[in-house]
């Protein structure tokens, strides 16, 4: 067993979490702190800076969730940009965008300080600003289930408080506070848009923890799609309040915009309660920030970007190093900037990643990796991305040549500690080279076997047929006298009676597939598999060996062979147009083959239907033998039709003397019979509560 400095991150991180992470990084600075100095430059038309920054960011948030949901790995950005251009533009990715969530941070932490000071004479908002910083990297350090928690409570918290705000507000506006609304000329206008741009820099943090998410191929689309419409809104009511109820000339000059709004329209106790949303909101950010930041050098580090400690874990599986070093940049930051250079270099920053996060989903999709499987994929591809990298350019461009130097610095400093530390340590390389070179494409191929492996964490999408396929499958016995080649003739005859193709193509295939490499073996089980046109579901066939056959298995090529020990194979042929549903099954046929005890009870059956409760998994299936004294015994002699079952059941399977058949609701049961049941998890433990049988 790994210990705590190797193991998997916890997966803590609800749709709630997901929600809450993106908008409480996102509603902070940017509403309670930055209108103020924006205002000062552009007046009313900051909420078309406003509008536009959340327009740019639409094409490149859309992008990031769907390299999300392909790969939920610690690192967000670094991990994505790595695996699709290679080590060099990681490292660089790596570290832009480590420095550029610690920037955002930063700027939180100041603002905080800023809000104190209305309830304090001469605050000393550094100290103020320090003291959280190092206060949140310990609550980080105690679990991601505490932070996210924590992060709910403050968020939700916020939004009541800023509906409170923008309503009770929203009545006692002046309309014409907004007379001259396009006073400054259009190119200011633009040229602020990537300032404010760095007010919904928090929505895509949650890529960085998507290792750590639930479902993730739900829940982070979702929850960023979501974080993405609230900000917007709440942006745009909620500084239109401040701009009608606040003089400009106040306006201009405050760095407390929210509270100076809630004063003017409800008194002293508005003023409070308003900053007490702030001082909410921009903890929750500072606690994210933190969070999602140490996952880079960990990530990093675990790639061999950085050196090792930064991928330790402490006791409670979270990477102490990582949060130190983060929150010690955030304390550098926070003594050495103030807060417009800090929002400016931090824009810049991410305006160049998003770019980079755009063209890198073209390059995923393009290179044509099977194993590159979104749960979510972008609309109008590829106009979307496009548009997304000529939207992140143009702003770049409008923030002017100092960040943009700033940006190209840490660019060169990337490149140069990628060539000095980490280039003898990677051997690795990204998605581009399938672009470049889709012929002759290498059969070892380490970002393909990474991919697949990532298949394999996220496991099954809810209408992959994996109980289905197992229920369904033909189960064969290995003669001692059979080979390899003379049982993969009798599942290919199978498979040909099953789907009218040639029994000659799928031997063919077989064979070949294991001669070059592409049959993964563990355990004592092989998996034959393949994809051919024309089939309309996938087909398994089960093969159990008691005494072991041998299998002659490629090492990645035909001339270099090694002998394998089995004792089952499973034959799976699946439709040549669903490549990723192939590998997610193939994946959860490995996954079922590696837990405890399966070798046991798959040599120890006595049924058909015993080898496949071997590997049916428990939640969804559940193999029931028909006995007279057995929990359904009052079944006997009832056709199914007559019996009632939990809701998102079914009987998948049915064999009768020891011939399988597919039921219908007019099968009779009969004793001895053993009938296989799949299904959601929830009725699967509906009817096991129903026979009165352990759910173990």
């Amino acid at each position: 067993m790994a210990g705590p400095s190797q193991a998997n991150l916890r997966k803590d991180i609800s749709l709630l979490g997901v929600f809450t992470l993106s908008l409480g990084t996102t509603i902070s600075s940017g509403f309670f702190l930055l209108p103020g100095i924006a205002f000062s430059k552009v007046g009313p038309a900051i909420l078309l800076s406003y509008l536009l920054a959340g327009m740019v960011f639409i094409p490149p948030l859309l992008c990031k969730s769907e390299l999300a949901t392909a790969m939920p790995k610690a690192g967000g950005a670094y991990f994505y940009l790595d695996r699709a251009f290679g080590p060099m533009i990681g490292a660089v990715a790596g570290l832009s965008t480590w420095i550029s969530l610690t920037l955002k941070t930063s700027f939180a932490l100041v603002g905080s300080g800023f809000y104190i000071g209305l309830f304090l004479d001469d605050p000393p908002i550094l100290l103020i600003a320090i003291g959280f910083a190092i206060f949140f990297g310990i609550v980080n350090t105690v679990g991601v289930g505490k932070t996210t928690k924590m992060q709910a409570f403050l968020v939700l918290a916020v939004i009541g408080m800023l509906a409170w705000f923008i309503v009770q507000g929203g009545v006692n506006v002046n309309t014409s506070h907004f007379d001259d609304f396009l006073g400054e000329s259009g190119f200011t206008i633009v040229s602020m848009t990537g300032v404010v741009l760095v007010s919904y820099m928090g929505l895509t943090k949650v890529a960085s923890v998507a290792e750590e998410v639930r479902d993730p191929e739900r829940n982070i689309p979702l929850g960023i799609i979501l974080a993405l419409i609230c900000a917007i809104l709440i942006y745009l009511c909620g500084i239109a309040v401040m701009i009608g109820t606040v003089p400009a000339e106040e306006l201009a000059t405050t760095y407390t915009p929210a509270a100076l709004a809630a004063e003017a329209f409800a008194g002293r106790g508005g003023m409070i309660v308003i900053s007490i949303a702030a001082l909410a909101s921009f903890l929750s950010v500072a606690n994210a920030g933190i969070l999602s930041a140490s996952r880079y050098p960990m990530a990093m580090s675990r790639d061999h970007m950085i050196p090792s400690i930064f991928r330790r874990l402490g006791r409670f599986g979270t990477p102490v190093p990582a949060i130190a070093l983060t929150v010690s940049l955030i304390i550098v930051q926070i003594l050495v900037l103030d807060p417009l250079v800090i929002a400016k270099y931090a824009g810049t920053m991410k305006l160049l990643l998003f770019t980079m996060l755009s063209i890198a989903l073209i390059v995923m999709r393009e290179s044509k990796l099977d194993s590159y499987d979104p749960g979510y994929k972008v609309p109008f591809y590829p106009w979307l991305p496009m548009i997304g990298i000529l939207g992140c350019l143009l702003a770049m461009i409008f923030l002017g040549w100092v960040p943009i130097v700033f940006a190209a610095s840490l660019v060169v400093v990337g490149i140069i500690w990628f060539r000095a530390y980490a280039a003898p340590r990677v051997r690795r390389e990204g998605a581009i080279y399938h672009l470049f070179s889709r012929l002759g494409r290498p059969d070892y191929d380490p970002l393909d076997i990474e991919l697949r492996g990532i298949i394999k964490e996220k496991g099954l999408r809810p209408t992959d047929p994996f109980d289905e396929i197992i229920a369904r499958s033909h189960v064969l016995e290995c003669q001692p006298d059979d080979s390899f080649s003379s049982i993969a003739s009798k599942a290919a005859r199978v498979l040909s009676e099953e789907t009218g193709h040639a029994e000659e193509e799928f031997q063919k295939m077989f064979l070949e597939g294991t001669r070059v490499g592409a049959t993964p073996v563990m355990g004592g089980v092989a998996l034959p598999h393949l994809r051919m046109d024309g089939l309309n579901r996938p087909h398994l066939v089960l093969v159990r060996c008691r005494e072991h056959l041998d299998v002659e298995v490629g090492y990645g090529t035909a001339e270099s062979m090694h002998m394998a020990h089995v004792h089952a194979l499973f034959f799976m042929a699946s439709p040549d147009s669903d490549p990723t549903q192939h590998l997610r099954l193939l994946a959860s046929l490995a996954s079922a083959v590696e837990q405890d005890g399966f070798m046991n009870r798959w040599l120890e059956a006595d049924t058909p239907a015993g080898l496949k409760a071997a590997l049916l998994r428990n939640d969804r299936s559940i193999t029931l033998a028909i006995e007279d004294r057995g929990p359904c015994r009052a079944w006997i002699g009832k056709p199914l039709s007559q019996i009632e079952f939990p809701e998102e059941v079914l009987v998948a399977q049915i064999y009768h003397q020891g011939e399988r058949h597919v039921p219908t609701g007019k099968t009779v049961l009969a004793a001895g019979d053993h009938v296989i049941v799949i299904g959601e998890a929830a009725g699967i433990a509906a009817l096991r509560e129903q026979l009165e049988l352990d759910a173990s």
